[in-house]
């Protein structure tokens, strides 16, 4: 039975991961999520039912517009696959509770920065703000134990990339600051640290590899959103394994 749910959340996950990246790219750029309909953007052809089955039109389409020809973008099925492996993920993780809701809105979160930020390099406060509201009132109904220890994340995880902004010179965006602030209402004190903590190491290795293959150095603009999004998805569901392993180093 299992089996069939976790298939389940996968094919909602690819569906709501479609929905996503609507909100991703149109959102930064304030735009209607719901109007005009879903089109391509290059010749603003509207896309018919058999066009937005999530992953398979992409495939079925050879990745073209079936109107114009020109590529649609390889993010529209990535997003949409990741965010299927994530939803069916997280319910075999966290099971049919009252935490898989804060899990399945917090994957959600991470999916559309992501496409936002890879696209734009922004994290729009219209994103954030609905979350981070839901955060608040899901926390105070599904506490973490102890109960402050996740608005305690949340205060750390924003002072601490603020400190970072001023003493970089502006080298933190305002959205990488505020999306630890909702980070930390869900994760609470130490495992929003580890998110700042691997979130540093993968976007460092992240900004070697661009910077070597454009060859334009430390002016290559990276965006940081998708590393602090793997890394805090890494630190909700395995934080506290870790955690135990770095403490075991000193034991």
């Amino acid at each position: 039975m299992s089996i069939v749910w976790s298939l389940l959340f996968f094919i909602f996950g690819i569906i709501f991961g479609s929905f996503f990246n609507v909100v991703g790219l149109r959102v930064p750029k304030k735009e209607s999520i719901v109007s005009p309909p879903s089109h391509c953007t290059k010749c603003n052809r509207r896309l018919r039912l058999l066009d937005l089955i999530p992953i398979f039109s992409y495939v079925a389409l050879r990745g073209k517009c079936r109107g114009c020809g020109q590529k649609i973008s390889p993010m529209y099925p990535l997003m949409e696959f990741a965010t299927g492996v994530l939803f069916a993920f997280t319910y075999t993780q966290v099971g049919f509770t009252y935490e898989l809701i804060i899990a399945i809105l917090f994957v959600s979160l991470l999916v559309i920065i992501t496409v936002s930020d890879i696209t734009y390099m922004i994290i729009p406060d219209k994103v954030l703000l609905p979350f981070a509201v839901a955060f608040l009132i899901l926390r105070w109904l599904i506490p973490t134990s102890p109960w402050w220890d996740s608005l305690l994340g949340a205060v750390i995880g924003f002072c601490v990339l603020y400190f970072i902004a001023i003493v970089s010179k502006g080298g933190m965006g305002g959205g990488d600051i505020k999306l630890f602030f909702v980070i930390g209402l869900v994760l609470g004190t130490v495992n929003t640290l580890l998110t700042l903590f691997l979130a540093s190491l993968i976007g460092s290795v992240v900004g070697i590899y661009v910077m070597k293959k454009t060859g334009k150095g430390r002016k290559t603009p990276i965006p940081f959103g998708p590393s602090i999004a793997i890394a805090a998805v890494i630190s909700y569901f395995f934080g506290a394994e870790f955690v135990e392993w770095y403490q075991q180093l000193f034991i």
